[in-house]
């Protein structure tokens, strides 16, 4: 059984860096591709960042693109999700998720991610 364990999530001011990283075991992290979703209170989970499984493939949704990066470590089975000028509205619960369907794509649609984190709390206060 895939596990996905999140960490690196804090309370931060606008304008700082987090990185996120996301520690898999149970499977070989190179036979998925890797997802970052987020929600925030009140909101649905939305898409944040995708890497397939070569690592060159990657999706960012709109409100984060230029300020985050995904990157993937398949020898150490770890995803990481560079976070710079952080703002605000970036509030939410991270999720780390994988997805061992279409691993050659990075993809934004959640339903296609079948492992998923507990998540870690990101904070950012102005």
């Amino acid at each position: 059984q895939v596990q996905l364990v999140e960490s690196g999530g804090g309370l931060v001011q606008a304008g700082d860096s987090l990185r996120l990283s996301c520690a898999v075991s149970g499977g070989t992290l190179r036979r998925y591709s890797m997802g970052w979703f987020r929600q925030a209170p009140g909101k649905e989970r939305e898409f944040v960042a995708a890497i397939n499984w070569t690592g060159v493939d990657t999706n960012y949704a709109d409100s984060v693109k230029g300020r985050f990066t995904i990157s993937r470590d398949n020898a150490k089975n770890t995803v990481s999700l560079q976070m710079n000028n952080l703002k605000p509205e970036d509030t939410a619960v991270y999720y780390c998720a994988a997805n061992s369907g279409t691993y050659y794509t990075a993809s934004s649609r959640r339903n296609t991610y079948n492992y998923w984190g507990q998540g870690t709390q990101v904070t950012v206060s102005s």
